[in-house]
């Protein structure tokens, strides 16, 4: 039912094309591991945006079999449920939960903003996928930060289930991957500085999130920031309504779920450019030549160790057909097969491909090689981007090993065959 008479028709809103009657809600995920930094981005939202409600599932309750839900606005708690856990798993859980919860606070009607705040260690990405699915529609991803953290964060190679974060009993992330992936996923952070209890952030730790994730819309929240432009609670000038402040117009300019996830795609991710600045660099290393499996692997923990964070795609000698993703945060490396090299394919399986993964290979084509290259991006104060350089020169096949051809790249020692669990 819908009409001007209805109590909870809106002006303006328009109703879910899936459920005619049920105003369309748009939904913006809040997620990071700074908690305080989180509840500042939330805090604000509620604030610039009226009327808008927060959705938030606790896992820190998981341990008793439960994930404590929670349903408030600006005034406080509004409801408060218990979701039973899923196969052992809090984040399955949250999964099943939300979008119900989602649901129904739809159909209730009168609700310009649903904020889905994320608990520490839920990752916007499989979130914003599973809300999408639901019908819903994604028009923010805010992740945010305390910049003054960001370097603690990334070098930190502890397991989550240490620090009491894991969000099932098979978790087995760390602080410092998990973070990266917050970080990088979202097209927004929001900047929280000057917390209490919290140190001050320099221009080393500014320009650090400024190279990890450059094309962000980086937006100051919290204490020093609570007057910077206009909030959806006060009046503009002869009584017109207040602007949206920065971070509303953010958390509702839009977002697309599939480029998001292209965007982190190995074969065609969006990677960090050249930089150097306030003592942080940024190495882009790219080359035509495979690997030698050996003298790579016999590297690896030297190059992992290397920088705050490096990640990117590479081409080893002796598996021309797989494209090897690299990803390494807090001293550990993570390597694994993201599928094949697009030029190991029969032309009749590219009509299969994303078609922004066809475009991401042909700006980068070779005329013998195809897409097969080596594209690692390394970032981190004090990088030494000399013998960095000189590390993985040495690690691809000589001028020798190259001339040799592809069937005596085949019988290279399969050094990595144990970490690919081939």
């Amino acid at each position: 039912m819908s009409g001007p008479d209805h109590p909870h028709h809106r002006p303006g809103h328009q109703d879910h094309p899936d459920h005619p009657g049920r105003p369309a809600l748009p939904v913006v995920i809040v997620g990071g591991l700074h908690a305080d930094a989180r509840r500042a981005a939330v805090a604000r939202l509620l604030a610039d945006v009226p009327g808008s409600v927060v959705l938030h599932h606790d896992l820190a309750t998981a341990a008793a079999g439960t994930v404590v839900r929670t349903v408030r606005d600006a005034t406080g708690i509004l409801s408060a449920g218990e979701a039973p856990l899923v196969n052992d798993c809090a984040c399955c859980a949250l999964r099943e939960d939300l979008v119900p919860e989602l649901e129904r606070l739809a159909d209730a009607g009168g609700t310009p903003l649903a904020v889905v705040e994320l608990w520490d260690s839920v990752e916007p990405k499989a979130m914003a996928e599973v809300v999408t699915a639901g019908g819903f529609t994604v028009t923010g991803v805010i992740t945010a930060v305390d910049p003054a953290l960001v370097l603690p964060y990334l070098g930190n190679g502890d397991d989550l289930a240490e620090g009491g974060l894991a969000a099932a009993a098979t978790d087995q992330r760390t602080v410092a991957d998990t973070f990266a992936r917050q970080l990088e996923y979202a097209p927004v952070l929001a900047l929280a500085e000057s917390l209490p209890g919290s140190p001050e952030a320099d221009d080393e730790d500014r320009e650090l999130l400024a190279q990890l994730h450059p094309t962000a819309h980086r937006v100051p929240v919290g204490r020093g920031h609570g007057d910077g432009g206009c909030h959806g609670h006060g009046d503009g000038p002869a009584g017109t309504p207040a602007a949206p402040s920065e971070l509303a117009r953010a958390a509702l300019a839009g977002f697309d779920v599939e480029a998001a996830a292209a965007a982190q795609h190995p074969a065609c991710a969006l990677l960090p450019a050249e930089a150097d600045a306030h003592g942080v660099a940024t190495l882009v290393w790219h080359r035509r030549r495979p690997f030698h499996p050996e003298r790579l692997y016999a590297a690896l923990e030297d190059l992992t160790c290397a920088a705050a964070r490096s990640r990117g795609r590479f081409w080893l000698a002796g598996k021309a057909d797989t494209l090897l993703h690299w990803d390494a945060a807090g001293g550990a490396l993570c390597v694994e097969s993201a599928g094949p090299w697009l030029a190991s394919l029969p032309d009749a399986a590219w009509e299969l491909v994303p078609p922004v993964r066809r475009a991401a290979a042909a700006l980068d084509w070779h005329p013998e090689h195809g897409d097969r290259c080596q594209h690692l991006v390394f970032t981190s104060p004090g990088l030494d981007r000399d013998g960095l350089e000189r590390l993985l020169e040495s690690c691809l096949l000589t001028d020798a090993e190259y001339a040799a051809g592809q069937a005596a790249w085949e019988r290279l020692p399969p050094a990595f065959d144990t970490l690919l669990e081939v």
